[in-house]
C-alpha cells in the first residue's frame, strides 16, 4: 500500500490494525519521523549495525521512548536471521541479546524488531497477559522462528493473535530456487506462495508464507499484511536502497 493510510497516526507512527486486547500497545516507526542521522539514514534510522553513526542511532532510539511514552527503553536484539527467542521479565540489563524474537509477560517491557524488507511479526495472548515479537527474513521463517516464538509463549497457539507488519511485497520479491526449496520441501502447498518469473527464479510472498506457517502452528487470528516496503517510501528497504539502508522498528508492549 502506497497511498494514504488511516493507520498512520500523528507523528509518523503506524498503528497496527488488529483487535488486540486492552493493555496491549504496538507501533511501527516510519521514515516520516524526523531523525538526526546523515543521509542515507536521515529518516529516523534505528538500526545500529547498518553503517550509521552510533551516536546518531542512540539519539534516535532515545526519541522512540519519549515519542511513544514508553515506561523504559525498548528491548533491542542483535538479529542474526536465526530462531532464538529472548525472554524479558524486567530483570535483564541493557545488553542486546543475540536473538531474532523476544517474549514477555511483564508490564512495561517494550519489545522491538528492526527490519528493512524482512517481516516483523507481533504476537499477543488473547487474555492480554503476554506479548512477543519476531524478525522473519526468509531464512528465519523457513527454519521456524515463528514456531519457536510460539513455543516460548505461555498461551497455547489457539489463544494467540498475530499481526504481520510491513515487509517486501510479493510483487517485488524475486528469489532463487534455494528459497523456494526451503519452504516447499517441508510444505508442498507452500508452492502457492511462489510465482515463476525467469528460469530458476520466483516472486515470493513472504507474508503469505508466514501466514501459512502460523496457521499450521495453530494460530487462528492472523491480521495485517498488505504492505510492500520496496515501493512504499515510508519504510526503509534493503533492496530498494541497494543494501545501504537504515532500519525501522516494530514494537509491542503491555501497558
Amino acid at each position: 500500500m502506497t497511498g494514504p493510510d488511516p493507520r498512520l497516526v500523528p507523528g509518523g507512527w503506524l498503528q497496527p490494525d488488529w483487535p488486540a486486547p486492552a493493555g496491549v500497545r504496538a507501533a511501527v516507526s516510519t521514515r516520516e519521523v524526523a531523525g538526526v542521522s546523515m543521509a542515507p539514514f536521515e529518516r529516523f534510522n534505528l538500526g545500529s549495525r547498518c553503517g550509521d553513526v552510533p551516536e546518531a542511532v542512540a539519539v534516535n532510539r532515545a526519541a522512540v521512548t519519549a515519542m511513544l511514552g514508553l515506561p523504559r527503553a525498548p528491548r533491542w536484539l542483535r538479529q542474526v536471521h536465526g530462531i532464538d527467542v529472548a525472554p524479558f521479565d524486567g530483570s535483564e540489563g541493557e545488553d542486546e541479546p543475540e536473538a531474532d524474537a523476544s517474549v514477555t509477560h511483564a508490564r512495561g517491557e517494550p519489545l522491538a524488531i528492526l527490519t528493512a524488507d524482512c517481516l516483523p511479526v507481533l504476537f499477543c495472548a488473547a487474555d492480554g497477559g503476554e506479548v512477543a515479537a519476531a524478525h522473519a527474513g526468509w531464512r528465519g521463517l523457513a527454519n521456524g522462528v515463528l514456531e519457536a516464538t510460539l513455543r516460548r509463549m505461555r498461551a497455547p497457539s489457539a489463544q494467540v493473535m498475530a499481526w504481520l507488519g510491513p515487509c517486501i511485497g510479493a510483487a517485488s520479491y524475486e528469489v532463487g530456487a534455494e528459497v523456494r526449496e526451503a519452504f516447499v520441501a517441508d510444505d508442498a502447498a507452500a508452492a502457492a506462495c511462489f510465482e515463476p518469473t525467469r528460469p530458476g527464479h520466483w516472486l515470493c510472498d513472504l507474508a503469505g508464507l508466514a501466514r501459512r506457517r502460523l496457521e499450521r502452528a495453530g494460530v487462528c487470528a492472523i491480521h495485517g499484511g498488505g504492505f510492500d516496503t520496496l515501493v512504499d517510501a515510508r519504510f526503509y528497504s534493503y533492496r530498494r536502497d541497494a543494501a545501504r539502508s537504515g532500519r525501522f522498528a516494530t514494537l509491542i508492549w503491555l501497558a
